[in-house]
């Protein structure tokens, strides 16, 4: 954090030396922010000081930012702005109208879940507006770290990747092979793993979903067959597609087949493989009263 500086660091330090950062003239700057000339230079030179750099090289005919002062300016922009949504979130929520929360998912993981837990939030908080993310995994928790979102519904994390974050269960989902609704597996009422090691298989993206890259690589370690993945995607629908014209078999939780509906028949895996868990991904002391109350509503749709 800047403030990490020095204790005597302040938004208006802050917000003097972006305006003067942006137009590189004391002048209009000082017009821009209706403060008188000299005290906003003295504002200046007082963050240089207790800052310990030079942010801004003054010449007879220009102003330039320093390359430390090239730095400040973004992270005092991002400061600045993080501040004002703050406050308007408090004067929102004072005066009663709309606050806005932000939810990480994954579409094919919740498929059951949101629409009944959006349904349920809406009737007991009519007044909070729940903006949606669709998104990997891995985006979710990068965006959870940075504080980007409210919680997330995902299938549960590695322990050492969450950080500080709170995982809780919500549903299980059994492990599934998804084949073409014309393949004779189609019409099996459970699939042993040991009938198709030898068959190509499309995957969510090794970089997004490192968890599902983990979960197949231990599935089929206990046959000591090779994993063959034929294609990685980015998204479900388009796993979906490539099983449907043939380029292989999809490994996934059941809920997929809710997604691929005549076009895939869905078979469970035997012997069961550990079932995929979904939950909600949170940060318990950032925990508002809207993302309480949208999380009681997803344990609620969830039968918890």
């Amino acid at each position: 954090m800047l403030f990490r500086y020095g204790r005597r660091v302040e938004l208006r330090h802050l917000r003097y030396f972006a305006t003067v950062g942006e137009v590189l003239n004391f002048t209009k700057a000082a017009q821009k922010l209706r403060v008188a000339q000299p005290a906003l230079s003295r504002q200046i030179r007082d963050l240089e000081e207790e800052l310990g750099v030079q942010l801004l090289e003054r010449g007879v005919r220009a102003t330039k930012l320093s390359e430390a002062g090239a730095v400040f300016l973004v992270e005092a922009r991002a400061v600045l702005e993080r501040a004002d949504k703050a406050v308007k979130a408090v004067r929102d929520v004072a005066l009663g109208e709309r606050v806005e929360i932000h939810v990480g998912y994954a579409p094919s993981l919740t498929i059951e879940l949101l629409p009944c837990a959006l349904h349920s939030f809406h009737n007991i908080a009519p007044s909070v507006h729940v903006k949606l993310h669709d998104l990997s995994s891995e985006e979710m928790l990068r965006g959870m770290g940075e504080g980007k979102f409210s919680l997330c519904l995902v299938a549960r994390p590695e322990k050492e990747s969450m950080r500080g974050l709170k995982f809780e269960l919500l549903q299980e989902y059994p492990i599934c092979v998804g084949v073409p609704s014309d393949h004779r597996l189609a019409q099996a009422k459970s699939v042993k793993l040991a009938q198709i090691t030898a068959e190509p298989l499309v995957a969510y993206s090794r970089t997004e979903y490192p968890e599902y890259h983990a979960m197949l690589k231990e599935l089929f370690a206990s046959t000591g067959s090779e994993l063959r993945i034929a294609e990685e995607h980015d998204s479900a629908p388009s796993l979906i597609a490539a099983a449907r014209i043939g380029r292989g078999f999809i490994i996934g939780p059941a809920c997929l087949g809710m997604l691929a509906g005549a076009r895939l028949k869905f078979r469970p895996l035997t012997p069961a493989p550990p079932p995929v868990q979904v939950g909600a991904l949170f940060d318990p002391a950032r925990l508002s009263d809207g993302v309480a109350k949208f999380l009681a509503a997803v344990r609620s749709s969830a039968g918890k």
